[in-house]
């Protein structure tokens, strides 16, 4: 199971998660922060558990790019 975790919050609009994970990222037309697909908020931390451990490589990549280390992604 992959666990990725978005402080939404603290987003900067850089858009680097969109471009690597594209399918579990996209870009808020309100804000301009960026947004986890299907994901729960609890307290600004937005979370998506899912099965499919094809994600966690695309999703570990927008972890790593992210300028303000905001992305977490676990696999558990």
């Amino acid at each position: 199971m992959v666990v990725v975790t978005l402080q939404r919050n603290k987003c900067i609009g850089c858009n680097y998660c969109v471009e690597l994970a594209p399918n579990q990222f996209q870009m808020s037309k309100k804000d301009g922060k960026s947004v986890l697909l299907h994901s729960q908020d609890k307290k600004g931390f937005f979370t998506i558990k899912s099965n499919d451990e094809f994600i966690f490589e695309d999703c570990d990549k927008a972890a790593k790019a992210c300028p303000v280390k905001i992305i977490s992604v676990k696999s558990i």
